[in-house]
């Protein structure tokens, strides 16, 4: 099985999300990540010790998850104005144990895994670090920054595989952006309530300061899964130390109805990602 993807919304560690980015999409198909190839383009401006830097993380996360780098290719280039990375990720499964983004059903169970928000909380702490320093102290920040530490989903993926009908890593367009994928791919409605979707005070309080909605951030290291048995993969997966919720159910019509405070509102299709706003803003 092949995957691709870009990794365009952080400039700083860029080279570890490019491997779990691309493991987590692998994952999430129930294919079982062995290794990647990438390509690196760099702006003229790069610093060799930031291509060290760069190369040095790919490695350190590979090791970690037991892929191996393939191949790829690096160049410096006028064309981008920071760090634009291309990962093709290669991954093993039987056909029989493919689990598909549009494989959910009515009546099922969505269950998100840990925290949403977890990669754009870290790339928000470590990118605006200095303005960030002006209102939080240092420790709210370096704990902020090590949401980036958590953006990896095959351990979880690799225990729901085999209760899910559907698997979603949450990316771009956040938690909101990938009910309505898998909504929208199955043919089927969804009900889930804001108040049990899991969500760290340092990612409210970031985006609070940045006027972000923290349910349509980038949300690498939570992963969408819609299964029959919600409780008993809940129950599995924290018994590996690993957080879940079940945040609601699938239904047999096409609304998506997301509750807070028990007042219905409706999902609506996914825009762009609130990250890129604080870019527009600068």
């Amino acid at each position: 099985m092949l995957s691709t993807d870009p990794i365009t919304g952080a400039a700083k560690e860029a080279g570890r999300l490019a491997v779990h980015i691309t493991a987590n999409d692998l994952i999430s198909s129930g294919a079982e990540p062995l290794g990647l190839m990438l390509t690196v383009l760099l702006p003229p401006e790069t610093k060799e010790k930031e291509l060290r830097q760069l190369s040095a993380e790919v490695q350190e996360e590979c090791v970690k998850l037991g892929i191996a780098v393939i191949g790829g290719h690096t160049e410096v280039t006028d064309v981008v104005r920071k760090p634009l990375i291309s990962v093709t990720g290669i991954g093993k499964v039987k056909e029989e144990e493919l689990v598909s983004t549009r494989g959910a059903k009515p009546g099922q169970d969505i269950v998100v895994t840990k925290y949403i928000g977890l990669e754009g909380t870290g790339i928000i702490a470590r990118e605006q670090e200095q303005l960030l320093k002006e209102r939080f102290p240092e420790e709210f920040l370096d704990e902020a920054k090590a949401c980036l530490e958590q953006v990896s989903v095959v351990p979880e993926g690799k225990i729901a595989r085999k209760y899910a009908s559907s698997m979603h890593d949450i990316t771009e367009g956040g938690i909101y952006g990938a009910l309505w994928e898998v909504a929208q791919a199955s043919g089927v409605g969804l009900e889930v309530a804001v108040e049990d979707i899991p969500v760290k005070q340092h990612t409210i309080e970031l985006c609070e300061f940045f006027d972000l909605n923290p349910y349509q951030l980038i949300s690498s290291g939570s992963m969408l899964i819609v299964t029959d048995h919600g409780n008993a993969l809940v129950r599995e997966l924290e018994q590996e130390g690993i957080k879940a919720s079940v945040i609601g159910r699938t239904t047999g019509s096409n609304d998506k109805i997301i509750y807070r405070q028990g007042k219905a509102a409706s999902l609506e299709a996914p825009k762009q990602d609130e990250l890129y706003k604080i870019g527009e803003r600068s």
